[in-house]
């Protein structure tokens, strides 16, 4: 059989003859395990071949697009990207694809144990998980997940940029839920690019938070202090402020943070930094998905707005240099920005035992319905806790949170210790001063 990228490396070639002024070609191979669970059992496992590329093809500065999954095809998709960008208007803003550059080495992206993974090593630490979430007699688990992929990417343009890279990744989820009358339910997850994951803990992780929730007490309505423990804040942080650092919104009018640049956005102890080249980051790669080799980007520095994050076309339509910041999906689909690894920095401290009253919230629903523009939230906290004079006490019944992404980063005064990595965020628990909670009070 041809190697997809044999022809992979021919392609630019097809397009260039075809009539393209520049022609990018993105191919992928490799392969994944997917395994469902539903209640305590392995419902399914399966295994899959990824096979494809994507071609652009720029024509007077107009950008079409083709891809396949069929090696014998892929000329055919170099003509239809070139027919593809003959047919739209030529954009004068169009600056040109990356040239070649030097791109730094990354480090623990790629663990072999995952390359040579066999489906009966998944269905074991699947077990694990399963195992982990039935630890505890009044839990059991409802639902759950297993996944690894190994990729080869190969990413080269008619400028010179030639990158071939391999990866791995792993994710593991289980959703658990208290029997008997009362019912509390939660959920925990990992992934890593390494096979450096607990299964068993995991599962006993959201045991132990479905267990510690049942019998909630009602609270009142009124701003108190707020815990965000990690994976509450990186789902509100990811609805609702990422999309006001895309170049392209800004550009585009769609961003609250337009105008604010070297401006004050958050407290003055708070940074946010991108670092596409965070070794075991899951955004980790040596260059984006357009071959601009990765960089940190100081996105919010002691406070104030230092950055926005850029691909090739909307840093071209500034005259300044892409940070880096070009992601795709898949190799059917163009690049978009997107942050790679965003790393929240502030000094830590005992915040749960500097607080009289407050509460602590593991995680949220409902963020995906936030306003990106604006800022505004309003979602379920899921898995809350009461804080009295510095100690995690009572479950909460239920509860909601509602505020402002803007004020909220303002507001923040206090982080924990407990960094975790939530996909692309790695962020410490964060004390916000005052969030509208809106509680149900006991009957």
């Amino acid at each position: 059989m041809t190697d997809i990228f044999e022809i992979a490396r021919k392609s630019p070639g097809y397009a260039l003859r075809a009539g393209a002024d520049e022609a990018e070609i993105y191919c992928i191979r490799g392969r994944s395990v997917n395994i469902d669970v539903q209640k305590d059992e392995i419902d399914l496992a399966k295994e899959s071949l990824i096979s494809g590329i994507g071609i652009r093809a720029i024509v007077k500065g107009a950008v079409g697009f083709s891809s396949t999954n069929d090696p014998s095809r892929i000329e055919e998709a170099c003509i239809l990207a070139v027919k593809s960008a003959r047919v739209r208007h030529g954009d004068p803003e169009w600056s040109g694809l990356p040239g070649k550059k030097k791109a730094p080495a990354v480090r623990d992206i790629c663990d072999t144990r995952l390359v040579d993974i066999d489906i009966e090593s998944c269905i074991e630490y699947t077990a694990q998980l399963i195992e982990g979430a039935k630890s505890l007699p009044q839990v059991s688990p409802t639902s759950g997940n297993f996944l690894c992929l190994n990729s080869n990417t190969l990413i080269l343009n008619s400028n010179g940029v030639e990158v071939e890279e391999e990866d791995t990744f792993v994710n593991a989820s289980i959703e658990t839920s208290t029997k008997g009358e009362q019912i509390s339910t939660a959920s925990e997850f990992d992934a890593s690019r390494m096979l450096d994951i607990d299964f068993y803990r995991i599962g006993e992780s959201a045991a132990r938070l479905a267990a510690r929730s049942i019998n909630g007490i009602g609270i009142g309505t009124g701003d108190m202090p707020v815990l965000l423990e990690p994976m509450a804040f990186s789902d509100i942080l990811e609805n609702t402020f990422m999309t006001s650092l895309n170049a392209d919104n800004v550009q585009k009018g769609r961003s609250a943070l337009i105008g604010k640049m070297g401006c004050m956005i958050a407290n003055e102890k708070l940074s946010l930094i991108d670092d596409g080249r965070l070794p075991g980051g899951i955004g980790t790669a040596s260059t984006d998905d357009e071959g601009t080799p990765s960089q940190i980007n100081d996105i919010v520095k002691n406070g104030r707005l230092n950055s926005f994050i850029y691909d090739c076309y909307t840093a071209g339509k500034e005259n300044r240099e892409s940070t880096g910041n070009a992601v795709r999906g898949s190799f059917t689909s163009t690049p978009s920005i997107n942050l790679r690894n965003l790393i929240v920095k502030y000094p830590a401290s005992d915040v749960a035992g500097e607080i009289k009253e407050g509460v602590i919230v593991n995680s949220v629903i409902g963020a995906h319905t936030a306003n990106p523009i604006s800022g505004d939230f309003s979602v379920e906290a899921r898995n809350s806790f009461l804080i009295k004079d510095g100690e995690i006490t009572l479950p909460i019944k239920s509860m909601m949170i509602s505020g402002n992404i803007f004020e909220l980063l303002k507001n923040i005064d206090g982080a924990g210790k407990d960094v975790r990595r939530m996909g692309n965020v790695i962020t410490p628990t964060v004390r916000v001063s005052g969030l509208k909670v809106i509680g149900q009070q006991d009957l």
